[in-house]
């Protein structure tokens, strides 16, 4: 079953965190992306740009429009995701736990629907 593992943290908190720790951060995240690949588990991932550079969407009565920003104002904002193949819930809980980012944000576990068409 697959899994999508969205990694929440806070852009404020980020940009004050000190470089050594940032570089300790990232290298916690290329050690875990290596092993999940490694694991065959890794369906895909990616970090996201800044919350500010998001347009929002939306379609009403047939108007489209179009807002700078993200949805809502959050204390975390969304950062990243990993696709990852699981057996279970409680398998793609256990890959989450050990994303990086879980230690000062958080993550947010959802499976991903199918289709039988």
């Amino acid at each position: 079953m697959e899994y999508i593992l969205l990694i929440y943290s806070s852009e404020a908190e980020n940009k004050e965190r000190p470089e050594a720790e940032t570089r300790q951060i990232f290298q916690e995240y290329m050690t875990f992306t290596q092993n999940l690949n490694k694991s065959g588990k890794n369906k895909g991932s990616n970090p996201l740009d800044q919350s500010t550079t998001a347009t929002t969407v939306r379609v009403r009565n047939g108007k489209t429009t179009v807002t700078d920003g993200p949805f809502a104002e959050t204390k975390e904002q969304l950062g990243g995701y990993y696709l990852v193949e699981a057996k279970d819930l409680d398998e793609a809980i256990s890959i989450a736990a050990k994303i990086p980012g879980a230690k000062h944000g958080s993550i947010e576990v959802r499976p991903i629907m199918k289709f039988d068409m």
